[in-house]
């Protein structure tokens, strides 16, 4: 179980420091709240391995976001003014953090609201967070909805690390593979090419392909490299257009296994999200508007927006849902139930715990059908290139 420090104030005034065991910071804070001590800084006693390069680089992170609302939502729980909560973490966040907050400090007691000066900030508080924010104001419930959040941002997180740290493998082998088989060609192969040249051999037509990429490769790498770059700048200038990213988003699609991935991520992000905002009091209408912006792939952000202009006409999300072969079935069913029985936030909750689940098994999927074709490419390029070279060697010691 991991341990987390804490700086609290007693009941006398008094400051304290020191650790505290929990699983996670919301129950360390649980704790500390039972003890009747009022938090004040809180947070794991392991710190990120690579926070040091982030320091150096600067700028405020999604961790420090989320540490931000946490602690925040634990605040303003215990009773703590808004403004006073924030005074307190002028002084504790690390200085990005700090300057931001201070800033949003400055506007509070200008006249604005908290979601107002939040707004102000769009790099670091997307409308997701604004709205929520805004919400939580309107109810008198912002504790509750910053604790939402701040669980809702730990699980994305936590989400996108288990999808992206899966694809780390495939990718290490690939380049490794890339890298061996250009320092074959510049380095290795030449040599082989003037030991063969000089016995005269009659070379096969594999070893011919082999040498022939070899000399490109040592004579025009520059072309290799210009090729390489001006194609990714018009890649990525074609993604930027409209047109280019559906394409590209449908293609994605389309993979094998990777597009059910794809597919299962944007489901559990959209049905997650609108969940929250629903549960914060927030209309079907600009919760739509809200998780249509948020999604990434064009083919179901242009599919959700007909979805939205649907339920401005009047018909039930779960109708518009069901009319794009985009969305599966039992996302329309169960949208369906909800919208029949009231309890919309509570059935999308649900679907995005069986969507992360599915992802989860996608992600297993995707990687368990990898290891062996990456191994397949690998043994096939590994056998051309040895099959090229020692034909020629086996052709030279037939001539002796």
């Amino acid at each position: 179980m991991p341990y987390f420090t804490y700086s609290v104030k007693n009941k006398f005034g008094e400051n304290l420091k020191g650790t505290v065991e929990a699983r996670t910071i919301h129950q360390a804070a649980e704790v500390l709240k039972e003890r009747n001590l009022l938090v004040v800084h809180l947070r794991p006693l392991t710190e990120d391995p690579l926070g040091f390069i982030k320091a150096m680089i600067g700028g405020v992170s999604s961790n420090d976001v989320v540490n931000f609302t946490r602690q925040l939502s634990t605040m303003i729980s215990a009773g703590l003014p808004l403004a006073s909560a924030l005074s307190i973490l002028v002084r504790q966040s690390k200085p990005e953090m700090s300057k931001l907050v201070a800033t949003i400090l400055e506007e509070i007691e200008g006249g604005l609201t908290f979601a107002d000066a939040l707004e102000k900030h769009p790099d670091v508080f997307d409308n997701l967070y604004v709205q929520l924010v805004r919400a939580g104001e309107f109810g008198g419930v912002l504790d509750q909805i910053l604790e939402r959040l701040a669980d809702n941002m730990e699980k994305s997180k936590e989400f996108r690390s288990k999808t992206r740290g899966a694809m780390i493998y495939p990718a290490i082998v690939l380049l490794a593979m890339v890298v061996v088989g250009i320092i074959m060609s510049i380095f290795v192969i030449p040599k082989l090419t003037a030991m063969y040249v000089d016995f005269g051999a009659d070379l096969p037509m594999a070893t011919k392909i082999l040498i022939g990429i070899s000399d490109f490769f040592v004579h025009f790498w520059w072309l290799v490299l210009v090729a390489s770059v001006g194609g990714t700048f018009l890649f990525r200038s074609w993604l930027k257009t409209d047109y280019g990213k559906l394409r590209w988003h449908r293609f994605q699609l389309r993979i094998p296994i990777l597009g059910v991935l794809v597919t299962k991520i944007v489901l559990t992000e959209f049905s997650r999200t609108l969940a929250l905002l629903l549960s914060a009091g927030v209309s079907l209408l600009t919760a739509l508007e809200i998780v249509t912006k948020g999604v990434t792939n064009m083919v179901y952000r242009t599919a959700l927006e007909d979805v939205k202009a649907q339920v401005e006409k009047g018909a039930p999300m779960s109708q518009g849902l069901d009319n794009h072969a985009e969305f599966p079935p039992i996302l329309s069913q169960m949208v369906s139930v909800g919208e029949e029985t009231g309890k919309l936030d509570e059935i999308l909750d649900k679907l995005a715990t069986y969507f992360q689940q599915e992802s989860e098994q996608a992600v297993k999927n995707l990687t368990a059908a990898m290891e062996p074709l990456i191994m397949i490419v690998l043994g096939i390029a590994v056998g051309a290139m040895v099959i090229a070279i020692i034909m020629p060697i086996y052709s030279l010691t037939s001539q002796f």
